[in-house]
């Protein structure tokens, strides 16, 4: 047998509402996807900033691993209490809005409406499961210039390792978050690199000029 006629009939097989269900879920999936790209970039830009910020008055390893590490657990935590808190609103936002329309069709529910209803509580957001993906991931995005400043001594270096794998993180994060949205995968990434490199020396630029006049 063809296969393109066997998939031809599979689909026309299918539901309205199964075809409807996997774009959904596929949706839903991509969603998931490029919000943990996006956590792992802010990672990576934040706590490289702060190692920069640092390695401008500073050219001590420890104290510059020091600061990585402390933004990196700091920004673990605000990004899954800030996620926690979002999700857990939204979910107070969708029970209710059930309750509301199980109200509004009355006690007596047939087997296939409480399907539907299983279904829309197997779909609803849990909160916890946000909170750890989005630590995780920005987790993720701040061992890179954590790893590339570990095991390297010389001063300038390690700012130049620096900027080199959190340029190559930048790119790969970049063209990942566009081709997740369908986006241009170029014009993407040159955004989001020329948005690092801004935040690094920016950060490096002012700590340095602060270090320098003694405020």
């Amino acid at each position: 047998m063809d296969p393109n006629k066997l998939t031809l009939t599979n689909l026309e097989q299918q539901s309205p509402s199964d075809v409807e269900t996997k774009q959904f879920d596929y949706s839903k999936r991509a969603q998931w996807l490029r919000a943990a790209v996006l956590g792992a970039n802010d990672g990576l830009v934040s706590t490289a900033s702060l190692m920069m910020g640092v390695g401008a008055v500073k050219q001590d390893i420890k104290a510059m691993i020091l600061t990585g590490f402390a933004g990196l657990v700091a920004g673990a935590c605000s990004m899954a209490i800030g996620e926690f808190v979002s999700v857990y609103s939204q979910l107070d936002i969708e029970v209710a809005q059930m309750k509301r329309e199980k109200l509004q069709r009355g006690s007596h529910l047939d087997g296939q409406t409480q399907s539907q209803e299983s279904k829309g509580n197997e779909k609803l957001p849990n909160p916890l499961q946000a909170a750890i993906a989005s630590a995780l991931a920005f987790s993720i995005g701040a061992m890179v210039p954590l790893l590339a400043a570990s095991f390297i001594r010389e001063y300038k270096v390690r700012l130049g390792v620096v900027v080199a794998a959190v340029t190559l993180a930048l790119l790969a994060f970049g063209s990942l978050g566009a081709l997740l949205g369908k986006a241009s995968p170029v014009k993407s990434s040159i955004r989001v690199l020329v948005g690092g490199w801004l935040a690094m020396a920016i950060t490096f630029g002012l700590t340095k000029l602060i270090g320098v006049s003694g405020l």
